[in-house]
């Protein structure tokens, strides 16, 4: 069979309760979203490596946990140094290496590599809104041209993150020559839909505009490649903030303006299903549909749920949370040549899974330093018998770089809280004198609410134990141990599990 094309679409801050075929009770009807899953897979059980944004996209590109990488919590900045170590072999560069042309178009957070007027870089993470001796002509040191990627159009971060350029491989395509307002919060407390930060911003540059036009582009790039085999990772910058559905999205969902914005995801990927069929390429080619993590506050969860709407369906918690509202997310796999339509697949897995999922697929290994946490999930999509699951376990971090594992039916939460956004929030009043861990059986409790920790205290260890090793041995999947970057991981991981009955 000739390789199939592969297209990944991701979705940022897109709670699983926002895909209608995930949630009955949906207060509005994601078409495309549907249609993916009728004509492919859809996966009940999928997660981000974390619950915020930066961090599960390099797990999706790395294969990896990100809780191995030097960002041991947070998320990165528009002028954030690169995260991706350098040397370490991207999805991208698997692909690379086996005959694809790769194509980034989106969202990238993953830090850029921007130079002062000097030529010297900026290192700090942290670097945020105003970055006055930024030369916006130079080439960039990290852009994903030199992280797998034969193009790369898009933008830096988060859409509400300066600075506000369109970036084409490199280099901007027009330097700021105005500073942009941004819309913060007002002191209420009120979610501020329209968030964003006040800083540089080029000519070409409208919020607005942003999600249409690099749809456009993502479309542009299937047409010019659909003579060879591809990859294109379109990583869209919505429903995340400033929410801004085009007028002819407003008011559509019912809801509000963050489901008419979800709307506004769904009929992107419709366009980008239309444009495969189009060209002659649709039934070759694999359609991956995933969000990086939960919903964020300020989709405004009040206002949906007086529609009946819950981002996060019936999961505890939303983006940010080690709750399962964090970081599970739906994903939905069509590939006409490789998957049975009609299929849903109750099985845990992972968006790192990608990366090991493609290598099968292309019948190639990867080396003991490549896609340390990844599984092939080609087993599921070819509905094999198995006599066990895919996953042995699967590893999440939160905000604050707390970690859970799941193991089948048992979760554990090496936290006393969220350790996110939501109740009860870490270092705060709320998370004194709770329990330091928490323990849920996801097959009675899937909404977490009944901590089990103190009553099995066995499976506790036994858990805790695996995570150990997963840290330990810098990896958890079969191959020679490999090193984890920076030593806070570890050592929270020791400690806590000196504090485990």
């Amino acid at each position: 069979m000739k390789k199939p094309n592969l297209v990944y679409i991701l979705a940022d801050d897109m709670g699983y309760g926002d895909v209608s075929c995930l949630n009955p009770e949906s207060a509005f009807q994601t078409p495309n979203f549907d249609r993916l899953g009728r004509e492919g897979m859809i996966f009940t059980d999928a997660h981000a490596t974390s619950s915020l944004c930066t961090p599960s996209r390099y797990g999706i590109l790395t294969g990896r946990y990100n809780w191995r990488s030097a960002l041991k919590s947070g998320v990165l900045v528009g002028y954030s140094a690169p995260l991706i170590e350098e040397g370490r072999k991207t999805l991208g560069n698997l692909l690379q290496e086996n005959g694809y042309t790769t194509a980034c178009v989106g969202k990238w957070h993953l830090g850029m590599g921007w130079r002062r007027k000097d030529g010297s870089l900026l290192g700090d993470w942290n670097e945020f809104n105003r970055c006055p001796d930024v030369d916006y002509e130079a080439s960039l040191a990290g852009s994903p041209v030199t992280k797998g990627f034969d193009y790369f159009y898009g933008i830096s971060a988060s859409l509400d993150m300066p600075p506000y350029v369109y970036i084409e491989n490199d280099r901007p395509t027009f330097a700021p020559d105005h500073e942009y307002p941004g819309v913060m919060p007002d002191g209420s407390g009120r979610p501020v839909p329209g968030l964003s930060r006040p800083g540089p911003c080029a000519p070409d540059f409208r919020h607005e505009d942003v999600l249409p036009h690099l749809t456009e582009k993502a479309l542009e790039k299937i047409g010019e490649y659909k003579d060879r085999p591809f990859f294109l990772y379109f990583a869209l910058p919505a429903p995340h903030t400033p929410i801004l559905p085009s007028p002819e999205f407003l008011g559509k969902s019912g809801a509000n303006v963050y489901g008419d914005f979800c709307l506004m995801c769904d009929d992107a990927v419709g366009q980008i299903l239309r444009k495969l069929e189009e060209e002659g390429i649709a039934e070759n080619t694999i359609v991956a549909y995933a969000s990086d993590n939960g919903c964020a506050p300020h989709a405004d969860f009040a206002a949906l749920a007086e529609k009946g709407h819950n981002p996060s369906y019936h999961f505890r918690g939303h983006k940010a949370d080690i709750y399962e509202g964090g970081h599970r997310v739906p994903f939905l796999v069509r590939w006409p040549a490789g998957i049975r339509a009609g299929q849903t697949c109750g099985e845990t897995v992972c968006l790192c899974d990608i990366m090991a999922t493609m290598a099968e697929v292309l019948g190639v290994s990867l080396p003991d330093n490549m896609g340390e946490d990844s599984v092939s999930l080609l087993p599921l999509w070819q509905e094999r018998k198995l006599d066990h699951p895919v996953r042995e376990a699967t590893v999440h971090q939160s905000d604050d770089g707390s970690l859970s594992i799941r193991k089948g039916r048992y979760k554990l939460e090496m936290c006393p809280g969220s350790g996110g956004w939501s109740y009860p929030r870490p270092n705060t009043p709320e998370s004194e004198g709770l329990y330091p861990f928490q323990l849920y059986d996801l097959e009675a409790d899937v909404g977490e609410r009944r901590n089990l920790a103190e009553e099995r205290p066995e499976i506790v260890r036994e858990m805790a134990a695996l995570l150990a090793r997963y840290v330990k041995e810098g990896r958890s999947t079969p191959g020679k141990p490999q090193k984890n970057d920076g030593a806070p991981i570890w050592e929270t991981v020791q400690w806590l599990n000196e504090q485990v009955p």
